[in-house]
């Protein structure tokens, strides 16, 4: 073999090496100095948080409106059907 043959077959053994231990260690993930993985930064974090936070706000006013309404649109129902 040749000198770029031997560089050729290293550098491949090399990055096959490094994606097997990438694998192992979870290595799309940085870790904190507590070990605890880190996917995002923390500032996107706290603002998914909220945003998670004000979308479930909405959806209980969504829920208690629509609640309202099918209560409202019953008792329209009932006095009409008691109307001679």
């Amino acid at each position: 073999m040749t000198g770029t043959q031997i560089m050729v077959v290293l550098i491949v053994a090399m990055a096959l090496v490094a994606s097997i231990l990438k694998s192992r260690h979870g290595g799309s993930h940085r870790r904190r100095s507590s070990g605890l993985p880190v996917t995002a930064d923390d500032g996107e974090a706290r603002r998914l948080r909220e945003e998670v936070r004000l979308l479930k706000e909405r959806l209980h006013v969504l829920e208690r409106i629509t609640v309202e309404k099918e209560n409202s649109l019953s008792r329209e129902i009932e006095e009409l059907r008691e109307r001679p």
